[in-house]
Formats: structure tokens, sequence, C-alpha cells
């Protein structure tokens, strides 16, 4: 799953955007200005960066100098209402991969993300293979000894989520709030349910989800 990071500094517009790329597969973190994303930068394995120009404390053109002057294999693409040829120099000046203008259409963002995603060699994320066992994000299949295990879209993600951090504990909470966009102590059965049908799923697979008491589930190879 590839992770975008998101800085703008617009809370409403900046939790539709968040949205509408989760439901186009995208895992999104957030930030308010240019220093927090800054930060998450560094603490996160981001793929991407979206970012509004005009934010506080650091700005889209500053973030983006620095960032590219760390990673310049980190594509950037600008979302702004700032809509001039000059403003659109300025970040292609400054590093920025791509730049589009507000309202969003977030059709044509998902392409420029692919796009991009192409340029900068990155679409083999989307692929994970574990022994017998391997995904396909584009194509949301699960094969098992090459044989093509049916798996409803949410379990896909589910197990997606859990192999691209083989190891790694999430918590429901979390896996609710990535997979299904909910933050919700009476919907976290909703997780033991699909996890238990995976689990049916791969009764012949490398891979299995382990629970991990009191704080959630992992993958890991058998």
């Amino acid at each position: 799953m590839f992770n975008i990071l998101l800085a703008e500094d617009e809370l409403p517009l900046r939790k539709l955007i968040k949205y509408n790329l989760e439901r186009r597969g995208f895992c999104v973190y957030e930030s308010g200005n240019g220093e927090e994303a800054l930060a998450l930068s560094e603490s996160k394995d981001v793929d991407l960066i979206i970012a509004d120009i005009m934010m506080p404390v650091v700005n889209g053109n500053q973030l983006t100098r620095i960032v590219k002057s760390r990673n310049a294999d980190l594509p950037v693409i600008m979302l702004t209402a700032l809509s001039t040829i000059d403003d659109k120099k300025k970040s292609f000046e400054g590093g920025a991969d791509d730049y589009l203008t507000k309202p969003v259409d977030f059709d044509e963002l998902e392409l420029r993300i692919r796009a991009l995603f192409r340029r900068y060699g990155r679409v083999s994320k989307q692929k994970i293979q574990i022994g017998n066992t391997e995904l396909d994000f584009l194509t949301k299949t699960l094969k098992i000894n090459s044989v093509i295990t049916d798996t409803a879209k949410k379990e896909f993600l589910l197990l997606f989520t859990l192999l691209s951090s083989p190891g790694r504990i999430f918590s429901r909470t979390q896996l609710l709030d990535e997979i299904w966009g909910m933050d919700s102590e009476s919907l976290e059965r909703t997780v033991d349910v699909h996890i238990n049908k995976l689990r049916e799923k791969l009764v012949k697979s490398d891979v299995a989800i382990v629970s991990v008491r009191g704080l959630g589930y992992k993958a890991e190879r058998k």
C-alpha cells in the first residue's frame, strides 16, 4: 500500500482529501502545516507528498525544497488555490513534480499520483510476495501457490496492510481507521470477523495472522 503525506492547513478540506484518497486504496498521513509535514516525512515511510502552498510555519514551497534536498526521489504534488504562471514557476523551480489547482478533482489527482509512482519506479510496491503467497494491489488478488483465492475487498486490504509491515502489531482501532475509515470500539468486532475469514483462506499459505493479546494483530511467515 502506498503511503501519502498530505500537508493542508484547512481541516475540512484535509479530511475530505484524506477520505477520498483512502477510498482509492492509499494510506494517508495528515499534517496541518509544513513543520509537522517535515517531521512526518522523517518518521514515516512516505511514498509521495501532497502539499498546499499557503500553510503556516513552513509553506508548501519551503517544504518542497527541504524535502527534495534530503530525498530527491520523493515526489511532491502541489495542490493549491494559487493558479498564476508565477506561482507555478516558483513551485516547479523549488522541486515540485506536479501542480494541481483547487477545487480538487479526485479522479485526476489519482491519475497524477499513479503517474508519478510509475515515473519514480514505485509500481513494485503494489505487489507483495512472501513464500507461496502473493498479493497484487492493482488487481486486488490473493494467490496461494499461484492459485487465486477469492477475497472480499476489505479482506484483501486488511491482509495487504498487515503484510506491508510484517511483524508490526496493528491495533483493532488502527485497522478500522486505515481500512474502514472508522475509529470506534463498538466496531472492533468487524476486524475480528474479517481476520477469522482470512485465517480460513490462509490455511495453505506461508503467511499467518497472529493475535497479540491486548494489542491487536500482526502478520508473519509461518
